[in-house]
């Protein structure tokens, strides 16, 4: 313990929420940036991570000291930080660890920890799937996790039997990467002059744990956090340090600059591709005008390019003097030769979310014959305004869109010209 404040939680044993320097809990959601990175179901209850745990128990059989284990949360980056401090602490102390990736897809169970020799196990950025914490501190001398996400603090409460070898530090208004840093930070200098981090590498660490948390703790301070989040998935950083080695080395390394840079620079690509497929839009209702009129694109072959193109078409939308909102449609597989129909707005005067409360979603499925139908009804009504032809029936139209509209859509999201 590094302050008297734990260890006189742990010798009262019972389970507490560290609350650093406020009483209360404060407000927060259980979003992370560990969506950036998909989880293909791998098994992390591997052979691999097996033997390393077989290994550690074999090294230890004739040594009283023991050793520690850092389970980390998979795939988090703000864990894999958290990890990174576990790691170097206990190679500048000179204590045997183990470090490994702890997934929920495949988790590791605790029969598996159940090894000679372990002394202390580290949950970073999770306590577990239901008592997996509460159970791992009957048999391990010392636990200890942490974890930042609301959701985690509730289930804190609700543990019952939790003894005083275990230590919940669950603190909402900071990073699980920050608290796990400060945490190791203060016990590597306890009679020591020493230093997780050099300069350098705390310059830029430092940096990283603000992005980390306006993005975790959703505070929106930071300008520049979604070119940060874009550079951080471009890089496709292996957060698995079974199978990537250099995990903890690449992560010390890492430049937040460089990151933003290359998320700018992307975005921007994206952005020049999308323009180019501008031109051949045109104006729909929404909800029979109840939600307002704005304009539409077919896009076809270019879905990944949608949220770029209704941004753009979101704004000459808002210059033609509709809602600022951009309607991207485009066929998809495993939508029977339907189409797809993506909401997006680049202004935060409109929120596509008060459409999607009728539709649960901000994407919607329409038969391809009702937007064929569209289509060519839009081609007449052009023609109307010229002179050409004469102006289409509302009421027959309606009519036909009623036939034609999916029955999800028939009360929801009608498309009618003016």
């Amino acid at each position: 313990m590094h302050n008297s404040l734990l260890s006189s939680v742990a010798a009262r044993s019972v389970c507490r929420l560290y609350r650093h320097g406020n009483l209360g809990i404060k407000r927060t959601t259980n979003l992370s940036l560990s969506y950036l990175y998909m989880d293909f179901r791998r098994s992390f209850r591997s052979d691999a991570a097996l033997r390393a745990l077989k290994t550690c128990e074999t090294d230890v059989e004739n040594d009283d000291d023991g050793f520690n284990l850092v389970l980390y949360k998979y795939p988090s980056f703000s864990a894999a930080l958290a990890a990174l401090f576990a790691r170097r602490y206990h190679s500048l102390r000179r204590l045997p660890a183990t470090v490994l990736p702890f997934s929920s897809a495949e988790p590791l169970r605790v029969e598996d920890l159940k090894i000679q020799g372990l002394k202390k196990c580290y949950l970073l950025g999770f306590i577990g799937p239901g008592g997996f914490a509460v159970e791992l501190s009957r048999f391990i001398p010392e636990v200890i996790a942490f974890d930042h996400r609301k959701v985690t603090a509730k289930r804190v409460l609700e543990l019952e039997g939790c003894p005083g070898n275990l230590q919940l530090r669950v603190d909402v208004s900071k990073s699980s990467a920050r608290a796990v840093y400060e945490y190791f930070s203060g016990k590597l200098t306890e009679g020591v002059s020493l230093t997780l981090l050099n300069e350098q590498e705390e310059s830029r660490v430092l940096r990283i744990f603000n992005f980390i948390e306006d993005d975790d703790l959703r505070l929106r301070n930071q300008p520049d956090i979604q070119p940060f989040k874009i550079g951080l998935r471009q890089l496709q950083l292996n957060l698995n340090s079974i199978t990537n080695p250099h995990l903890f080395d690449q992560l010390v390394e890492m430049d937040p600059a460089e990151l933003i840079s290359r998320g700018e620079s992307h975005v921007s690509s994206r952005l020049d591709e999308a323009r180019k497929l501008l031109g051949a839009e045109f104006k729909i209702k929404l909800g029979r005008g109840f939600y307002g009129e704005c304009l539409c694109i077919r896009a076809d072959g270019h879905a990944h390019l949608s949220h770029e193109i209704g941004d753009e078409l979101s704004k000459r939308s808002a210059a033609a003097g509709l809602r600022p909102i951009g309607a991207v449609v485009f066929m998809k597989r495993g939508l029977r030769g339907n189409l797809k129909m993506c909401l997006r707005s680049a202004s935060g005067d409109a929120d596509t979310a008060e459409i999607a409360k009728v539709r649960l979603s901000n994407s919607l499925i329409i038969l391809r014959e009702l937007f064929n139908l569209i289509e060519l009804l839009d081609i007449r009504h052009t023609a109307a305004v010229a002179g050409q032809v004469p102006a289409p029936s509302s009421y027959a139209w309606t009519n036909m869109v009623n036939g034609l509209c999916h029955h999800n859509l028939r009360l929801n999201i009608y498309f009618l010209y003016v």
